[in-house]
């Protein structure tokens, strides 16, 4: 164990990064309550002195008297007039942390006893590193140069108030914030022309949690999903999950080709603001068709909504909107304004399904984690999300039409179309192109693109189209990135 002179082992002991997202105090507090509880600091030994241990760590004094007063605040230091700093006895009175001990392989079939095989089903993108990336045109992340850092850390301060949070630290069983129903329903509904009462309307762990909530509780083995083709594949996996079978329908520059629904089909899974992932709105006469056939054949529709909050200035109205037979079940999401991290979306739908829901939700997760809901309601209701979704719409329309110009003038033999609202571009390359290979070759060049076979159905998937985000990339870099892309395809076109 160190000795208290022996400041080479305490600067050992206590290592910093000056590159680390945690303080410089944070991290002094950390490695010295590991070197506690592991038994590596004697409890006759005291610490070094505030000034010798800042001296060799390379910080300020003030910064390791901090980190020390909040250790003997917490209990695990205690300071002895003129003598120093000490691990309280009390806290090595419990049972030390037992080694780490390698277990030999299990030798349990698990693939034997499991009843589905998640793992199966087609994957997200694996773009863990996008940030590090020159030209990332990734879908669905945040941009940290638009993101309101100190508006969201106003509105959890306030969340951090003493009242505030016995408001939300007591378990709310299947009940959600309040505030943050009341400002869904008074700012983000009637946006898309839906008004709701509160008993309509629940918050999710995002749209995915929704989706996965609707297919355990409505659907059934052998049930009909109607789904766009391409589509969201996530969607098509969690009600296969369910034991559905998901109809593939066509989709053109209007949306889902309503006529080629089968009748027979259980339920219809729709993205009509921005279809995923071409983006095409669903025309308003098809919009009507689907209401009328719904009501015709008995479906339930169900409306991802996912990014109606970013949408052209006169937008057309949800599907739920004009809905008047209470048929569709819309699914809306705070992924594409707020933060796609934060993992926050909401539900609308007849109070007698909601009720169900939130009893279903419940045995899952009881409710998501009601700080983060007041923190949103909270920021909903200063104007922020409002404020937020005009710089957004403002930034991202110039993005895309930087990029539309790019891909007309450097890669003019692929089909992209510029639609208002859209956060992302969905292209369509000549015959015989692999995006595959295309998006492999791009990423070593620092170029993140992401092939489009995944959103098709059936076993013949075309591999000519891929999708380029503009959420996460900086206008100046979006030319460039397409001219790498441009000499990478036309390398691929010379080698073939």
């Amino acid at each position: 164990m160190p000795t208290k002179n022996d400041t080479a082992l305490w600067a050992g002991l206590i290592k910093i990064s000056h590159d680390s997202t945690q303080t410089l105090q944070a991290q002094i507090r950390q490695a010295i309550v590991a070197a506690v509880l592991d038994r590596q600091i004697a409890p006759s030994m005291p610490l070094p002195s505030c000034r010798v241990l800042a001296e060799k760590l390379g910080v300020a004094r003030g910064t390791v008297v901090l980190a020390f007063q909040q250790l003997v605040d917490q209990g695990f230091l205690i300071a002895r007039e003129r003598r120093g700093h000490f691990v309280n006895p009390e806290v090595l009175a419990a049972p030390p942390r037992p080694p780490r001990k390698t277990r030999s392989a299990s030798r349990i079939d698990w693939k034997a006893r499991r009843r589905m095989t998640a793992s199966e089903f087609p994957g997200p993108p694996k773009n863990e590193n996008w940030m590090q990336a020159p030209y990332p045109f990734v879908y669905g992340q945040f941009d940290p140069t638009l993101f309101p850092t100190a508006e969201w850390r106003e509105c959890n301060r306030m969340a951090l108030a003493v009242l505030e949070i016995r408001n939300w630290a007591v378990d709310m069983v299947d009940r959600d914030d309040p505030l943050l129903i009341e400002q869904i329903q008074a700012r983000l509904l009637p946006r898309r022309g839906i008004f709701a009462n509160p008993n309509e309307i629940m918050v999710t762990l995002g749209a995915q949690h929704a989706l996965y909530m609707l297919s355990t509780l409505l659907t059934w083995r052998g049930a009909r999903v109607a789904m766009e083709n391409p589509g969201y594949p996530d969607a098509r996996s969690i009600f296969r999950l369910a034991g559905a079978e998901t109809l593939s329908v066509p989709v053109d520059r209007d949306g889902i080709n309503v006529d080629a629904i089968p009748a027979e089909a259980n339920f219809v899974f729709v993205t009509p603001s921005h279809h995923c992932p071409t983006m095409a709105p669903l025309s308003w006469a098809r919009r009507e068709r689907l209401l009328a056939g719904a009501e015709e054949n008995d479906w339930i529709i169900i409306e991802d909504d996912y990014d109606s909050q970013l949408a052209d200035e006169t937008p057309e109205a949800a599907l739920k909107g004009i809905d008047h037979t209470g048929r569709v079940i819309y699914l809306g999401s705070m992924s594409k304004t707020l933060a796609p991290g934060l993992r926050l979306g909401y539900l609308v739908g007849p109070a007698e399904l909601v009720s169900e829901l939130r009893a279903l939700r419940r045995f899952m997760l009881r409710h998501p984690p009601a700080n983060n809901q007041r923190a949103v309601g909270l920021f909903l209701s200063l104007g922020h999300h409002d404020a937020l979704v005009r710089r957004l719409s403002t930034a991202y329309e110039e993005r895309r039409h930087r990029l539309h110009e790019a891909l007309c003038r450097f890669m003019p033999d692929w089909q992209a179309d510029d639609i208002p609202g859209g956060t992302s571009i969905w292209l369509e390359g000549p015959p015989g192109s692999d995006t595959a290979a295309i998006a492999r070759a791009a990423k070593a060049r620092g170029v993140i693109v992401e092939p489009g076979a995944r959103f098709f159905d059936g076993p013949e998937r075309p591999s000519r189209f891929m999708r380029l985000g503009i959420s996460s990339i900086q206008p100046q870099h979006i030319e460039p990135g397409i001219r790498e892309l441009a000499a990478i395809v036309s390398q691929r076109s010379i080698a073939a």
